[in-house]
């Protein structure tokens, strides 16, 4: 992996600034700890759904999304990866089908990026990092 360049500001409701430089190899551990570095600081913010509500309150849809949002808060997951977690945190069947349906659907309200490669689709969650809002500039 080439050596990379990251640079996040974050501005906080109260007036404070905080920029973070990130140089050399980014690994997912890396980056994770970044992510929740930023997200101590008031950068980002958490996930509501699922963290104070029992799992039999919530829709199919808002368990996947938990699942994606726990599981793969960085990079790149395929329907099968999101079905083999699901299965293994609900310890409920869910099929195919209905994981590709609730992708799609979560990439059409924009909460989620699609890829596609040779025959095969992979996902995202779109943050507010990726998405390039106001307190994250990255450089390559």
């Amino acid at each position: 992996m080439p050596a990379r360049k990251i640079r996040v500001e974050i501005y906080t409701g109260i007036g404070e600034r905080y920029t973070i430089t990130f140089e050399g190899r980014v690994t997912r551990e890396k980056a994770l700890q970044l992510l929740d570095l930023v997200e101590l600081l008031g950068g980002a913010p958490t996930a509501n759904i699922g963290w104070n509500t029992s799992p039999s309150e919530l829709s199919k849809i808002d368990k996947l999304r938990l699942v994606v949002e726990r599981r793969f808060p960085i990079g790149w997951f395929s329907s099968k990866d999101i079905q083999f977690a699901y299965e293994e945190e609900f310890r409920e069947p869910v099929s195919l089908s209905t994981v590709s349906t609730y992708l799609s659907r979560m990439t059409n309200r924009g909460l989620l990026a699609k890829n596609r490669g040779s025959n095969r689709r992979r996902f995202r969650i779109l943050t507010n990092i990726s998405k390039g809002s106001s307190f994250v500039k990255g450089n390559r």
